[in-house]
């Protein structure tokens, strides 16, 4: 297993995904043809999992992830397989649609609760345990959904009123089954996990404000609601683990879900969520400015989400180096750190290939040893 003597986050930061091998992608439609076994599906994952842990060591980052190479989404490392109680619900449409800059669009299922949520027991400590033995010097991280993805898109409607009449007890057991779980990363040896929180970003677009409103959600009550639960998981975490927060808008294909900065968030995301660094969508304009950053408290890292995952152009070097130096107006530049924007694949499929993605991987660390002379 892996040590690292520097905490994170780390000057180069990777969001979790990769872009799935084809090994991968054949190995898994063999398996749901029925031609091949899981165990025969668990030993080609295993083989491409540690290929992309050397290659993340090699190419000189600090932290590793598996890629959710043994995902089909972000999700469903804890909120669709970690917990009881829900069921998935057809495309959810409307105001939660994902699109791109040529007007295609995607949809995206949405949970239901039908029955308590409870913690259905370890989901990701094989995983982990699996990248922490093929690790030799960076530090393994772990990432989940975080808590409101599933009151955001599924609303008050969509969670039995039968079971939780009063809302205030479906957080309590959501945030709950979170403090399981994390309890069980921490006693396998994990101390670095991500929370990927997408909807508290999606909250400054006006369109998702206004298909809140529409079901009864007014989008600063939630604010406060998403904040307070995310605060509940991380304040229940061991200590010595370190826990980080990811937003974005919406990552699926190229595709994305909202837009708008992070202006109206920001007093109550910088200074109220109790984390000490988040991960921030900062590759194209629907995610505002850097202004925001003013509301950051001196205590608190940022790591910029500069280089894009929805698209296969690589950045020049001289491009996101700007990119950090304007960030660097209104945070201290040794307070920053550089990452893409999210996952190079939040779901089976990408917009680039693996040499694609190779070429924006040798990027990162490039403009990172340059900015901070990480190597």
């Amino acid at each position: 297993m892996s040590e690292s003597s520097i905490p994170p986050p780390f000057r180069a930061e990777l969001i979790g995904s990769l872009v799935r091998p084809q090994a991968i992608k054949d190995a898994r439609n063999s398996f749901d043809e029925g031609n091949i076994s899981e165990a025969d599906l668990k030993r080609i994952e295993d083989s491409e999992i540690k290929k992309i842990i050397s290659l993340q060591e090699d190419l000189g980052f600090q932290v590793v992830s598996d890629g959710e190479l043994r995902r089909s989404t972000y999700s469903e490392s804890f909120t669709t397989h970690g917990i009881t109680g829900l069921e998935l619900m057809d495309d959810a449409g409307g105001a939660w649609t994902y699109k791109n800059d040529k007007g295609s669009t995607v949809g995206q299922r949405s949970p239901r609760v039908v029955d308590k949520i409870r913690w259905a027991g370890p989901t990701n400590i094989d995983n982990f345990q699996f990248i922490a033995a093929n690790a030799k010097k960076a530090l393994p991280k772990m990432t989940l959904p975080g808590p409101a993805y599933i009151h955001y898109r599924a609303g008050r409607n969509n969670i039995s009123s039968d079971v939780y009449p009063n809302l205030d007890d479906f957080w309590n057991d959501l945030t709950n089954a979170y403090k399981d779980e994390l309890k069980s990363l921490f006693d396998a040896g994990c101390r670095y996990v991500q929370l990927d929180e997408t909807s508290i970003a999606k909250l400054g677009d006006e369109k998702i404000r206004e298909g809140l409103a529409k079901r009864g959600d007014d989008w600063q009550d939630l604010l406060e609601a998403y904040i307070d639960a995310v605060n509940a998981v991380v304040s229940s975490a061991p200590q010595g683990m370190s826990i980080g927060i990811h937003l974005c808008r919406g990552n699926k294909q190229g595709h994305w879900q909202a837009a708008g900065g992070y202006d109206d968030i920001a007093e109550k995301l910088f200074r109220n969520l109790k984390t000490g660094f988040y991960f921030l969508e900062y590759d194209s304009p629907r995610a505002g400015s850097f202004a925001p950053l003013k509301a950051l408290p001196d205590d608190k890292i940022v790591v910029i989400g500069a280089m894009t995952t929805k698209s296969s152009e690589l950045e020049s070097a001289e491009f996101l180096k700007s990119r950090i130096k304007e960030a660097s107006e209104f945070v201290d530049i040794e307070r920053l750190c550089i990452s893409p924007q999210c996952g190079f694949a939040s779901s089976v499929n990408s917009v680039m290939n693996e040499e694609q993605q190779l070429a924006k991987l040798k990027r990162l660390i490039e403009v990172a040893n340059e900015i901070w002379s990480i190597s």
